[in-house]
């Protein structure tokens, strides 16, 4: 029983973590709002040990902050503090290409299963270009992550190297997402690379996946400089 009531509760706390995050990055949470563990805890209607365990979480994962004495808030990040998300997921993504000279899956997965996930990537990919083109947020967000995740998961075999990158996704939305919802010329700053990238990907063109992703990181980092322009 111990076993089974710890199983359930370390579930009920990744969902709590999950739903919160989906919060933040739909927008409904907004940066700097403050909120306690039993605010949460009633809202959900669990108990408040799963609730304060899911918050510590999303406080290791730098979208929370904690303050003992009134509770958590939703991480403010910065300009520079998303050019700083964009420079890094750069760095580590041209290294992982240039590194070993051609795109491969750096697993010890077969070619079959590694051609099956290229296909789901792909699947996510093209999703997220109809969602990107579309201008909807709410499902490009969400296949967006997937997609990345996946994918980085597929190209290194380093786990560390594929969280680090998947957390700079989240990040970088979380900041993104306000400014976005509230951009006139949201379709223009969307990106809509991803079955570019898995293609070239799928060839093992790593020159290719690197002019793809640094097109990208230019036009984020470009994005960014856009954000600042009204207030000089």
């Amino acid at each position: 029983m111990p076993a089974s009531g710890a199983v359930t509760r370390s579930t009920l706390r990744q969902q709590i973590a999950d739903a919160l995050r989906d919060e933040v990055l739909a927008g409904r949470l907004q940066p700097g709002e403050e909120f306690t563990v039993k605010q949460i805890a009633e809202q959900y209607g669990v108990s408040a040990t799963p609730v304060r365990e899911a918050l510590v979480d999303l406080s290791a994962q730098g979208l929370l902050d904690s303050d003992q004495h009134r509770g958590f808030r939703v991480h403010q990040f910065s300009v520079d503090d998303y050019r700083d998300m964009v420079e890094a997921r750069m760095l580590v993504v041209d290294g992982i290409f240039r590194r070993h000279g051609r795109v491969s899956a750096r697993t010890t997965e077969p070619d079959v299963s590694r051609g099956v996930a290229l296909v789901s990537i792909r699947r996510r990919g093209e999703a997220a270009v109809r969602a990107a083109r579309a201008g909807d947020l709410d499902v490009l967000i969400g296949y967006d992550i997937r997609y990345w995740r996946e994918l980085g998961r597929l190209v290194s075999a380093n786990a560390c190297i594929a969280d680090f990158l998947h957390r700079l996704r989240v990040q970088a939305w979380v900041f993104s997402v306000p400014y976005l919802r509230s951009d006139r010329d949201v379709l223009g700053w969307l990106w809509s690379g991803h079955v570019e990238l898995v293609d070239a990907i799928t060839l093992g063109d790593a020159e290719a996946a690197v002019a793809v992703v640094r097109a990208y990181n230019a036009q984020s980092l470009e994005w960014a400089d856009r954000l600042e322009r009204p207030a000089r």
